[in-house]
């Protein structure tokens, strides 16, 4: 069932993304040689419940971390860990935060150190067409008008987009209806209304765009070993345009 928010919700789903930027931001200071993800995670939770808040995915469906911190060849669902990051990883930290029953989620990658140009460019590219995604993002326009935005820029820039995984409406539960793939044709899907709020989050690889998942059931890789990187946002659908409810500018 597909859930319209009225303008109040959005605006406390809104809260919920301003604490969840902040706390990207604060976290982002950390993100260098020899720091693990596990001391990330462990920042995040204790960051959050500071200001109020819990990390929502801690618990869900037996999760048992305030983050997925996705590293190198890791698409999505990564675990932290005592690993130390190395001198040109990526790595990939997503969080949903709940604010007063409110959720907002948003997962960004970032360069360990200095990054390789190809992967840096993975990075670029990737962030680049969660913003064509979003400009999409419009009342009247089609699910799969975003979708097609993001994977035809992505593949003219020589990249795949996995399939495995996709964004999804977001509300007071985390996984809500529609779907949002990021590939496929143009005026197909579900057509967007005013007061949905959606996730958009593509995940990009250098190789191919299949995955695999580790034996813990929720790690899931590149088949081919080549990075994979995600950016995610929150988005709002309004008579006056997409509103990101997790900007990170």
């Amino acid at each position: 069932m597909i859930t319209i928010k009225t303008k109040e919700q959005i605006e406390l789903m809104g809260k919920a993304g301003e604490l969840l930027v902040s706390c990207h931001k604060e976290l982002s200071k950390m993100i260098k040689p020899g720091v693990t993800t596990l001391e990330i995670d462990q920042f995040v939770e204790k960051y959050l419940a500071k200001h109020g808040a819990t990390a929502e995915q801690k618990g869900y469906n037996g999760y048992q971390f305030a983050t997925c911190a996705s590293v190198n060849d890791v698409i999505c669902h990564g675990f932290p860990s005592k690993t130390p990051l190395q001198e040109g990883d990526i790595v990939t930290i997503d969080m949903v935060v709940n604010l007063n029953g409110w959720l907002a989620d948003s997962a960004w990658s970032y360069a360990v150190g200095q990054i390789s140009d190809e992967a840096q460019r993975l990075l670029d590219v990737t962030k680049e067409s969660l913003y064509r995604g979003i400009a999409q993002a419009k009342v009247g326009n089609r699910v799969g008008d975003i979708s097609n935005a993001i994977q035809t820029y992505a593949e003219a820039e020589g990249f795949s987009v996995v399939r495995d995984f996709v964004g999804h409406a977001i509300g007071q539960v985390i996984h809500e209806d529609p779907q949002i793939p990021h590939f496929g044709p143009p005026n197909r899907g579900l057509r967007l209304k005013e007061g949905m709020v959606i996730t958009i989050e593509p995940m990009i690889n250098i190789g191919e765009y299949h995955s695999k998942v580790d034996a813990d059931g929720w790690t899931a890789r590149t088949v081919d070993g080549s990075l994979s990187a995600q950016y995610e946002h929150t988005i709002a659908i309004t008579e006056d345009g997409p509103i990101i409810l997790t900007n990170q500018i």
